[in-house]
């Protein structure tokens, strides 16, 4: 049996229908997790003209040290995760370094979770958690914070699923269990990691540059 009918899965009859069925499956996923935070960053967008002063005072409050770290963190995973799927697609030759920069993805992803953790609690110890101890008086800032727990919450949940998936396929390949060459796994493990940083790249700006860039 080839490594191509390997892959094949029921109820397909051709592997290429199979793999094309994959990839129009999760852009239609894509596609719909765009609206989700599209509706998001409306939102956000829509209460930030409505509440100029108090959004750019608490995107003050916001540790843009944390935040550039993370950006840098997964932009770096998305080029981790770029050559794995690039390498995967050459064959099996160079499973070592698509396990390895597999292995890499995940653990970028886990430290961006860790240092989140960190700025969570520093947002904890600020009392900048919406309710009667918010320590920002500016009306609207609450509705800013409401704002970031929740589309950060949200990311952190889909970055988590997608470190589930690619350590999955790390762990497959320390195994030598995962084929390689036009696994569809592989690529559409791909695009959900990279819709995430997309994802961040838009959050990073809306969340730590209110207040400090004209």
């Amino acid at each position: 049996m080839s490594e191509v009918t390997g892959l094949l899965r029921e109820p397909w009859e051709h592997f290429e229908r199979q793999r094309g069925a994959g990839k129009f499956g999760i852009w239609v996923f894509l596609a719909s997790e765009m609206l989700f935070f599209g509706a998001l960053i409306l939102t956000y967008t829509v209460c930030r003209i409505e509440h100029m002063d108090a959004f750019a005072a608490a995107g003050r409050e916001t540790n843009i040290w944390y935040g550039t770290t993370n950006t840098a963190i997964l932009l770096t995973s998305s080029l981790t995760m770029a050559v794995a799927s690039q390498a995967a697609a050459a064959g099996q030759h160079l499973r070592r370094l698509v396990v390895a920069c597999l292995t890499l993805t995940a653990a970028l992803g886990l430290a961006f979770l860790v240092v989140k953790g960190f700025e969570y609690k520093e947002d904890l110890d600020k009392h900048l958690w919406p309710g009667a101890q918010f320590s920002l008086h500016e009306p609207g800032a609450q509705l800013f914070y409401g704002l970031y727990w929740l589309v950060t919450g949200v990311h952190a949940i889909h970055l988590t699923i997608g470190i589930t998936l690619v350590g999955r396929l790390a762990l497959l390949g320390h195994l030598k269990k995962l084929q390689l060459d036009e696994n569809p796994e592989i690529e559409v493990t791909a695009l959900y990691w990279h819709l995430v940083d997309i994802i961040w790249i838009f959050l990073y700006p809306l969340i730590y540059l209110p207040g400090r860039v004209s």
